[in-house]
């Protein structure tokens, strides 16, 4: 089988297929991208050549249009609506790029004190949606907590289920929204055995989810300006991404029509995979594994050997070919963050400051373009303002629900929305006849 990509007699770009077997030629359409590459409509595939693709991970499969999150890998390049992560995060804040991504434009001064009301107003959750905690054990990881309570959302919010009701898509979208600060600081409280903090609606989105976390009963909480704007940036860094595991796992999960409680949690468990949302949990193994100053050489060496299994995690990414744009940002924070800390002198940030230096100075890492990204920053960060690791992904899962939210609301009210179906390539037994117990 052959390709070649032609204009047909009206001037719409085709990709022509031969397949040389059954003697055919089938033409099919390239559909234009306003960024990044063009895609070949394979719809009818199946029914003109009776073949389906082959694309594990579906690294070169386009599952959909989007308007709303464009990466250029190779530039370095990562956009919300068209708007640079970079200007977003020094001039915008959390619940504006929310705002943003549901809505696809920046809001004018009332919508923007709307929608922070909204949110403000749906901040708590369900007094008895408090019991279900007690149901776990103290122990629980906060991720599986996560999955469990945001699941249970649906059974205590019933007038926001119907996908097909513009209005209750909303108020879905808000609760979540909302109320996904306040159930991940109870799953932290739950875990360390302190008593739950209610929302403070005359706070940042930050500020209060920081003060549910950090502040008890019997003291006073003041939050940290230094600390507030850092994890503000961490959570409009991971507020989207394009079409990665857990946003496709929402679309996917949606595709049937699920109710979005359901759809949100399935991306939560989806983010809890360590390939996925632990990555700068690993960054922080890794810095101990390493364990001081002086054994930094024995391990670089151990990176630049391709037969030793030893990785350098939080350098270079996946997607990001060149630079992790969303690391350049958050380098200032963390820095910012140690120094009103004091924990520039620790072992551990003296470590990892000293591999930084070392990723953006050695020729092997320049060469082979492995940087710092924003794993390496951000795990730094967290645990320097007191995070377990285990919540590490919790803040990761509480930042994406506003995209898997945006995500899952222009799937609903796309054109050519229809349930997920991937399909496969058997490699198992053909037919054979089934044998009695007696005679196998």
């Amino acid at each position: 089988m052959t390709s070649s990509s032609h204009n047909d007699p009206e001037d719409k770009d085709t990709v022509t297929i031969t397949d040389n077997r059954n003697q055919r030629q089938v033409d099919f359409r390239i559909l234009h991208s306003e960024l990044g590459p063009d895609v070949i409509d394979i719809q009818t595939l199946y029914r003109e050549l009776g073949y389906f693709t082959y694309d594990p991970g579906f690294t070169s499969t386009g599952s959909c249009d989007s308007e709303i999150t464009f990466i250029d890998g190779v530039q370095g390049i990562l956009l919300h609506r068209g708007y640079s992560i970079e200007q977003l995060t020094e001039q915008s804040n959390f619940l504006e790029v929310a705002y943003l991504l549901i809505n696809g434009e920046l809001p004018s001064d009332d919508q923007w004190h709307r929608f922070k009301h909204e949110i403000e107003t749906h901040s708590m959750v369900d007094e008895q949606l408090i019991r279900f905690y007690s149901g776990f054990r103290r122990d629980a990881h906060p991720m599986a907590i996560m999955v469990g309570v945001v699941g249970a959302l649906s059974a205590f919010y019933h007038d926001s289920l119907d996908i097909h009701d513009a209005e209750q898509r909303h108020l879905a979208s808000m609760r979540l929204i909302a109320k996904m600060p306040t159930i991940a600081a109870m799953a932290y409280k739950y875990t360390i055995g302190q008593p739950f903090i209610y929302p403070t609606n005359k706070l940042s989105y930050t500020e209060n989810f920081l003060k549910m976390l950090f502040s008890v009963p019997a003291n006073d909480y003041e939050p940290n300006p230094v600390l507030s704007t850092a994890l503000e940036k961490i959570f409009i860094l991971h507020a989207d991404h394009e079409q990665n595991a857990s946003t496709s796992t929402v679309r996917l999960a949606g595709s049937s029509q699920a109710n979005p409680f359901a759809c949100i949690a399935a991306g939560i468990a989806s983010l809890w995979g360590p390939a996925h949302g632990g990555a700068n949990e690993a960054v922080l193994t890794m810095l101990n594994q390493i364990g001081s100053k002086e054994h930094i050489p024995e391990f670089i060496a151990r990176a630049k050997d391709r037969n030793d299994p030893f990785r350098l995690m939080g350098f270079g990414h996946r997607v990001y070919k060149n630079h992790d744009p969303r690391a350049n940002v958050l380098k200032d924070s963390a820095h910012a963050v140690l120094k009103e800390l004091d924990a520039m002198n620790q072992p551990l940030f003296e470590l990892a400051m000293e591999l930084e230096r070392i990723a953006l100075e050695d020729e092997y890492f320049i060469e082979k373009k492995l940087f710092p990204n924003v794993d390496f920053y951000s795990g730094i960060i967290l645990q320097a303002m007191g995070f377990p690791t285990s919540m590490f992904t919790v803040l990761f899962a509480l930042a994406r629900t506003a995209g898997w939210v945006a995500q899952w609301n222009e799937m609903i009210t796309s054109p050519v929305h229809k349930i997920g179906r991937p399909r496969q390539r058997y490699t198992g037994h053909g037919p054979r006849d089934y044998v009695a117990i007696d005679r196998r």
